[in-house]
């Protein structure tokens, strides 16, 4: 097609008025688009949650529980099916349960509540408030994981007023002190002391398996079937001392730096298992080059010391080959004129699922080979099985994935942090990490400043765990 202009004024003036009709045209669909109910519905609890502080420190927990659970009794529920209790008057969680008709064991589906401490002068726009902006919803929580917890809530309600009779109990557990430690963590009190609410077949925790898109592409859907223990030690050194213009060899600090630059060169060995080996097999079809091959070498044959190495020089991959351990506080000293008495320093690591606490002891004291150290546990690693991948949910997982996002392959993965999945599978309880929100690998915001998730992304979502739900919630 050719076209003509008159003059370069006249073209200037097309485009300008084409530009302005592009921008109302856009401005127009903004303003006009409408979301369904459940879009509605879902939204307004995100807003709810993220303007609630439930952070450890000046938060409060049980203000969010209490009004989901006003929530859910308006939807229908009785108040015999919810549990507003926990471990602390700040920090409760709620515990809603859907029944069905007892066919199978229930399933719990869980999210937390608190979230990390956001101060405002660190933010570009209030933490405390739900802000949509160029396509994202900004608020601390809105990635972890509020997003979550008011995509089941939302997707609870609906089903609740459908009338949907699953073929099993279907449990929400929305809980506190997930950011907080042992002592405050909901999970942890209610299987201490509250287990028959929670008690469950599985759990699907949307703590985790967060959906990836890279370069605006979806690259995968991850289940996450595992998790590393979390384990740390304290790394100590003791001397006399004396005045500092007598020095000597034998130096508490010397003597802990050494040990610690031991470590620093010491790798666990390679312990791959179901879960990373799976993951490696579906990476070797995302990836290219030597990486794809050496990814396809260690899903077939775990000793495969060459690409383990390669694969090694890449920090994520390395967490997901071996236990880690990694030297992340110091202190030392008491005075600038004096010789150490002490040197001190904590070594944190994340250790893959079936070691234990001994050996991980045993071998950092092995590692920094000095007996003027002392190695000294400072919490106890708790019982972490993987959670098998059976084959009914990974074919209930492909189906909702084939059918909403086509083409999106399926990625078990294990965690090389920490949920609260590593209390449930201690308990016997296997959790699978399946989030519906997708999340920019090259955009991670969460704990950070201006955490953000998509706004499509988290209505994509909230359709996604719907027809996840009821996919688990049926047909047993």
């Amino acid at each position: 097609m050719r076209l003509i202009f008159r003059s370069h004024a006249a073209f200037k003036y097309s485009l300008c008025i084409a530009a302005m009709a592009a921008i109302l045209q856009y401005k127009g669909f903004a303003q006009t688009q409408t979301l369904s109910p459940g879009q509605n519905l879902g939204r307004s609890i995100f807003k709810e949650l993220i303007e609630i502080n439930t952070t450890h420190s000046t938060g409060n927990t049980t203000i969010a529980a209490n009004a989901i659970a006003k929530r859910l009794i308006a939807a229908g529920f009785t108040q015999k099916d919810i549990q507003v209790t926990g471990p602390g008057s700040r920090n409760q969680n709620i515990v809603a349960r859907l029944h069905g008709t007892g066919k199978a064991k229930p399933i719990l589906f869980l999210a937390h509540l608190d979230v990390v401490e956001a101060r405002r002068e660190d933010w570009s726009l209030d933490p405390f408030k739900l802000t949509e902006r160029d396509g994202y919803f900004y608020g601390r929580g809105t990635m972890d994981i509020k997003d979550g917890a008011s995509i089941l809530i939302a997707d609870f309600i609906r089903l609740k007023k459908e009338g949907y009779m699953p073929d099993r109990d279907l449990i929400l557990a929305l809980t506190a002190g997930e950011e907080a430690g042992a002592d405050y963590n909901g999970v942890y009190w209610l299987l201490k002391n509250r287990r028959d609410l929670i008690d469950a077949e599985f759990c699907i925790n949307m703590d985790a398996g967060d959906p990836q898109i890279k370069n605006g592409k979806r690259i995968n859907r991850t289940i996450q079937a595992s998790e590393k223990g979390f384990l740390s030690f304290s790394l100590e050194s003791k001397n006399p001392g004396g005045h500092s213009s007598l020095p000597s060899k034998n130096n508490a600090i010397y003597h802990l730096a050494d040990g610690l630059v031991r470590l620093e060169h010491f790798d666990f060995p390679a312990q791959l298992n179901e879960v990373t080996r799976a993951y490696f097999g579906k990476m070797a079809t995302i990836e290219t080059g030597q990486s794809s091959f050496d990814m396809k070498a260690v899903s077939v044959n775990p000793f495969d010391t060459a690409a383990i190495s390669r694969l090694s020089e890449s920090p994520y991959y390395n967490a997901l080959i071996r236990t880690t351990c990694v030297a992340t506080m110091l202190e030392a000293g008491h005075a600038t004129s004096a010789l150490p008495q002490y040197a001190k320093a904590i070594v944190n690591c994340r250790v893959m699922p079936g070691s234990t606490q001994a050996e991980i002891q045993n071998t950092l004291t092995q590692v920094v080979a000095d007996s003027q150290i002392i190695v000294t546990p400072m919490n106890d690693l708790m019982d972490n099985p993987a959670s098998a991948l059976k084959l009914e949910l990974m074919q209930k997982v492909a189906a909702v994935t084939g059918k909403l996002w086509p083409g999106v392959i399926i990625l078990p993965v294990m965690e090389v942090g920490a949920t609260d999945g590593i209390y449930l599978r201690g308990a016997g309880i296997p959790t699978y990490g399946i989030s519906g929100v997708f999340i920019d690998v090259d955009d991670n915001r969460a704990h950070g400043k201006d955490e953000r998730i998509g706004v499509k992304e988290f209505y994509d979502g909230l359709e996604y765990e719907y027809n996840l739900i009821k996919a688990f919630g049926s047909g047993h």
